[in-house]
């Protein structure tokens, strides 16, 4: 591939104003759930390094059971995107509709599974005994909130498919403050104490979601209102590799949790800093996920255009502007690591173990960005498949087994998990690349313009 060919095209210019304009708000949208996340753990460490262990291994959890919803919203943006472009208006609502009614479906069904299911994973997991009776009810009130999340999760995505991420913004601008402000008084001014963190996220993204439905009465109008079953099955056909790679993913992270839990020294300690560590370590990761999904959007709306070749530049360029960005946060985050470290505890190991993280898993962000970007260009074409294939075999072939040996077999400490993380990241880039370039996700002869 000759990059230089690439970015003498005419109209990079265009497409370098076209990927800021969506990456920008998507970038304010990460922050936002970035200062809401950091406040959940820093709030977690206030009350105790317990909860702070217990809140790290509680929203991993959670995480598995909104995959459906990301699944979800993955197939919408990638159909709702070209079908915008395309024009036919009451098409786009009759889909819009569809997949709203099956988003709320999903989340009411997984709220009532992790209502149910929550304190049933928590006794059979290998985690220290003392924080088993803690995650229960912290699980559980993030079970009861899943159908407003999923709403948000989606309309988010309906949002930005149709060119409208700034009233998104607006949504999650709320959410955020929201949900900071919650936090700090249901955990420190009611008897709630440290659940008050999981009800201030319920009460936020219900809020957020009565916002954005608000903002799609104009795209669905009342003679739009009947279900798409054929358009359920192409977002579900896009939908259920993205799915399984993220449950994949989650899986790991926890797995990644259980094998530090089997430490012999200072397990809780680490764990704590595991979570404190992923917390900060999202906010250089911020440019990453809102280029992924800006990148969705810009691909599906030029292939909706019929305009492959450009789609193919334009995902070239959203990549590099966002490893770019990344660098310059990862660096930040290295000069203010130690800084970090005591924000979010004030145990000297758990402050000592989350620097190291940082130190040793900056060094792999940009693998991470290139890899996560182009994904986004990948799933915005529809091809989630090839995605799903990278991340199995760079999580549950290489990452998982080497954190295994190194600290179960071996007895390594807590930093040769972190440095099969990084290189898993490389593998992850190395591959994802491969086939972005080789074009066989782009529809058509490779290089129509």
């Amino acid at each position: 591939m000759n990059l230089t060919k690439v970015f003498q095209e005419k109209g990079v210019r265009d497409l370098l104003s076209e990927s800021w304009s969506v990456s920008a708000p998507m970038t304010l949208i990460m922050v936002f759930e970035f200062l809401i996340g950091i406040t959940d753990i820093y709030v977690a460490g206030k009350v105790g390094k317990e909860i702070q262990a217990t809140y790290g291994f509680v929203i991993q959890l959670y995480f598995v059971f909104i995959i459906i919803a990301n699944a979800l919203t993955t197939g919408t943006v990638s159909v709702l995107s070209r079908l915008f472009s395309s024009g036919d208006r009451k098409e786009l609502g009759r889909a819009i509709f569809s997949v709203l009614v099956v988003a709320a479906a999903a989340g009411l069904i997984f709220g009532i599974l992790g209502i149910v299911l929550t304190p049933r994973l928590i006794a059979i997991v290998s985690i220290p005994t003392s924080l088993k009776p803690l995650g229960s009810p912290l699980g559980q009130i993030y079970a009861a909130g899943l159908i407003f999340h999923y709403m948000l999760i989606n309309t988010n995505g309906v949002l930005r498919s149709c060119k409208s991420v700034r009233l998104s913004l607006t949504t999650m601008a709320t959410v955020c403050v929201s949900n900071i402000c919650l936090n700090f008084f249901l955990v420190f001014g009611t008897p709630l104490g440290y659940t008050g963190i999981a009800l201030a996220t319920v009460l936020s993204t219900f809020a957020g979601c009565i916002m954005n439905l608000r903002h799609l009465r104009s795209f669905v109008p009342s003679s739009a209102m009947a279900f798409a079953a054929g358009r359920i099955r192409e977002v579900a056909g896009i939908a259920w590799p993205f799915g399984l790679s993220q449950a994949l993913w989650q899986l790991h992270s926890m797995v990644l949790y259980l094998i530090l839990s089997s430490l012999p020294r200072h397990s809780i300690e680490t764990l704590a800093a595991f979570s404190a560590g992923l917390r900060i370590e999202s906010a250089a990761f911020l440019p990453a996920i809102a280029f992924h999904m800006a990148n969705a959007v810009i691909t599906g709306n030029l292939l909706g255009e019929k305009k492959p070749a450009t789609a193919f530049r334009a995902g070239l360029v959203t990549a590099l502007m966002g490893v770019g960005l990344v660098v310059l946060l990862a660096v930040g985050v290295v000069i203010a690591a130690p800084g970090l470290a005591s924000l979010m505890s004030d145990n000297t190991i758990v402050m000592g173990e989350t620097m190291t993280y940082l130190y040793i898993n900056m060094l792999g962000e940009p693998f991470m960005a290139l890899w996560v970007i182009l994904a986004g260009a990948l799933s915005g074409a529809g091809d989630t498949r090839s995605m799903m294939f990278i991340i199995a075999a760079c999580t549950w072939l290489v990452r998982v087994p080497l954190c295994y040996l190194f600290v179960v077999v071996w007895g390594f400490e807590a930093h040769a998990v972190w440095w099969t993380m990084n290189l898993s990241q490389a593998l992850a880039a190395a591959l994802m690349l491969k086939r972005y370039v080789g074009k066989k996700w782009l529809p058509g002869p490779p290089g129509n313009p």
